[in-house]
């Protein structure tokens, strides 16, 4: 195995600056889909005016406010929006999500490794990041994998 020279107060300084990031492109992905999601209710449905809103049938009890006056229906652009949020991008955002965790993960262990002095646990922490697997690098104990 060839040779290392890690400093981990670089490594440290490297990794809060992507855990901000990393944060940073959450609060982006909560903010795209709340404007999705507002997107889709404002785009309103292929019925005009108030039909598109579900009445309930028959005798109701009494309420301050009926729970169906201020819900509103999903037409067409909202099904086509929460489509793709759920089914087209969900795989690609968890990757990148756990592609984010496992290189910081795997870059801590690694560094927590070197700086015990084991270099085949430091190797197989890269490697588990690697393979994203994010199982073998939530395990900080430095038990060898």
């Amino acid at each position: 195995m060839a040779s290392w020279d890690i400093q981990p107060q670089g490594v440290q300084g490297q990794l809060k600056v992507v855990g901000t990031h990393a944060e940073d492109l959450g609060k982006a992905l909560t903010t795209l889909f709340a404007d999705m999601q507002e997107v889709a209710v404002a785009a309103g449905t292929a019925v005009p005016g108030s039909q598109a809103a579900v009445r309930p049938q028959g005798p109701v009890v009494p309420q301050e406010a009926p729970k169906w006056s201020s819900q509103k229906s999903m037409g067409p652009v909202g099904a086509a929006l929460a489509e793709y949020a759920k089914e087209k991008r969900k795989t690609d955002l968890k990757a990148m999500a756990d592609r984010c965790q496992a290189a910081v993960l795997g870059a801590a262990k690694a560094t927590n490794e070197y700086v015990e002095g084991d270099l085949e646990a430091a190797k197989n922490a890269q490697t588990a990041a690697r393979r994203l697997r994010l199982d073998a690098l939530k395990d900080f104990g430095g038990k060898k994998q």
